[in-house]
């Protein structure tokens, strides 16, 4: 299931991670790095500290003109639909972008998930190549593994990223 649900997920629909140009430098399967933030509110998160819990990070900057469109999307269908559910985390990492911009970033978009200011690329270059872009979502299952990764947006694709996540938290 892994495979199938990787390569509706690359940026090439016929091609593992490992063999296209989505930067990602993790695949379906392995196990998610861990980190340390604190977002814009103040609060700290530790990956490791969320075992047993679904985890969708989401690979964010505010000069994103993609990343822009996606915001809203993934506060709607995904934010409000499940942060009441306990088994759920959602987090954005904002790269290279200092805690200042990030605020700023977030009034202007409207989103109200937890959002990360990640200003030297740290945590972002354990998920992906230092030259790689956003948008990037990164799902791990309860067992701390990575089981769905996405690149940019695109509707249709987001819809199946979605109704994954729907499946997952049904479990």
């Amino acid at each position: 299931m892994c495979s199938a649900m990787l390569a509706s997920c690359s940026s090439s629909t016929k091609e593992s991670a490992a063999e296209t140009d989505d930067g990602f430098i993790v695949k379906v399967g392995d196990e998610a790095p861990d980190f340390t933030v604190t977002t814009i509110d103040g609060e700290k998160y530790t990956l490791s500290e969320f075992r047993g819990k679904v985890v969708m990070l989401q690979f964010t900057a505010s000069w994103c003109r993609v990343c822009r469109e996606e915001m809203p999307f993934i506060e709607s269908d995904i934010w409000q639909r499940h942060k009441q559910d306990e088994n759920f985390v959602l987090l954005a990492i904002d790269r290279d972008e200092p805690a200042e911009r990030v605020v700023q970033f977030v009034e202007n978009i409207g989103i109200t998930y937890p959002i990360a200011p990640d200003p030297e690329s740290k945590v972002f270059t354990k998920y992906a190549s230092a030259e790689a872009g956003v948008t990037r979502n990164v799902l791990i299952g309860r067992d701390g593994k990575i089981i769905y990764l996405t690149r940019l947006y695109e509707e249709p694709k987001f819809k199946k990223f979605v109704a994954y996540i729907d499946s997952v938290l049904v479990q």
